[in-house]
């Protein structure tokens, strides 16, 4: 991720260089245009859809695990209460199935982890997909030379077309 990142900026700043080594009148002539991927993303339909649609997911799962972990404070609750009066056959037992649990509910947990992280990556790479299309269905319809996006540590807001690509997205999700 990180070298695609440098190698962007490499291209940018050539090509940038290319562009304003040519005359002053030759540079009116090239259309450069600037994208901000963390608001067009963050602004998108989709991008709400999809964190809607992982947070139900994840609101199921999560129940499970805290009902999990409350079964498994009601036996150690009956333990202590009761174990003075239970067998040590009967205390061992509970024993073992609580720790049999506390297994599996940490072994659950860090399922649940992982796949969140997972599903996480997924909608943000499908998402990118989506709005790098847009961007690149944009840059020929109104056929601009140049798009930059991470990496710049300054723009004018003349030429950010970040609302372009959200409006598209807005819409391409409305088909839908």
């Amino acid at each position: 991720m990180r070298l695609n990142v440098i190698k962007t900026l490499i291209i940018s700043g050539l090509l940038l260089c290319a562009l304003l080594g040519q005359r002053a009148t030759l540079a009116a002539d090239y259309r450069i245009a600037v994208v901000n991927p963390n608001r067009v993303v963050e602004q998108s339909p989709q991008y709400e859809a999809a964190r809607d649609a992982l947070q139900h997911e994840v609101e199921d799962r999560e129940r499970g695990l805290r009902n999990q972990q409350e079964q498994i404070a009601s036996l150690q609750k009956k333990l202590e209460h009761d174990g003075a009066l239970m067998s040590e056959s009967e205390i061992q037992r509970l024993q073992n199935d609580i720790r049999s649990r506390t297994r599996k509910l940490k072994y659950a947990r860090d399922e649940f982890q992982e796949d969140f992280a997972l599903r996480q990556n997924e909608l943000r790479t499908k998402l990118g997909r989506q709005v790098n299309e847009v961007v690149v269905e944009l840059a020929k319809e109104q056929k601009f030379d140049l798009i930059l996006s991470e990496g710049l540590v300054y723009s004018n807001p003349r030429i950010d077309i970040s609302d372009l690509v959200i409006e598209r997205l807005k819409q391409e999700f409305n088909k839908k």
